[in-house]
């Protein structure tokens, strides 16, 4: 008994001497744990509030749109903006409220939307669809430079079809009709691509590529 009470004590001495030596490093290693923990769970607390007052100004987007509410869309895409522009619910409300400005004949106020949408949207796709209805609007307004440096941006596959026809639709405008034809030839090339694959956009697609092919065809041969 005494001699496993020697070891004992032994231990407890070795053990003191590390903690002497290591002690105040393992303190702060756990109170460093601890605060990232800690911050972790706070941060998606967070997160979660933002997406879901993000989501409220979104649904009276939404609401505006369905009552043609052009103004009303404006305001509330302002508003979640300002105060949420990091959830994907801002570049969202910019393309809606962007096509309301449009439809209701306010197009500078359309283009400052899609602009934001473009530089700030957090989905891909989302920057994607933006930058094309923005070079749209650009086309209308006979600003071809600004439209064609919008859709110099390589686009996610699935929009390279439409960023090419604009561009197309684009360089027609200015009379450069050889440009054009290789724009809409890289347009149909694409859809092509994607009718080989099959899927049920089939159809679709099929019906955009006879829209493409009208397209180049009323440029005729010349170049």
């Amino acid at each position: 008994m005494a001699t496993y009470d020697l070891e004992e004590q032994e231990q407890i001495d070795e053990l003191k001497t590390w903690w002497k030596m290591h002690g105040n490093l393992v303190t702060a290693a756990v109170v460093v744990a601890a605060v990232a923990v800690a911050g972790w769970l706070g941060w998606n607390r967070w997160q979660s509030n933002q997406a879901a007052q993000a989501s409220v100004l979104y649904g009276g987007v939404q609401v505006a749109m369905v009552q043609q509410d052009a103004k009303r869309a404006r305001e509330l895409t302002g508003e979640l903006i300002d105060k949420y522009a990091g959830t994907s619910y801002a570049g969202l409300a910019a393309l809606l409220s962007a096509k309301a400005q449009a439809d209701g004949g306010d197009a500078k106020s359309a283009q400052a939307q899609l602009a934001w949408a473009v530089d700030n949207a957090k989905d891909e796709g989302v920057r994607d669809l933006a930058r094309l209805r923005l070079a749209a609007l650009l086309l209308d307004d006979k600003a071809y430079d600004e439209a064609m440096k919008r859709l110099a941006v390589e686009p996610a596959p699935s929009f390279a079809p439409r960023f090419n026809e604009l561009r197309g639709d684009v360089l027609a405008a200015q009379g450069k009709t050889a440009e054009a034809r290789t724009a809409y030839e890289a347009a149909l090339a694409k859809v092509d691509a994607f009718l080989k694959d099959g899927g049920s956009e089939a159809r679709v697609r099929a019906a955009y590529r006879d829209v493409l092919q009208v397209k180049l065809d009323a440029l005729g041969g010349g170049k």
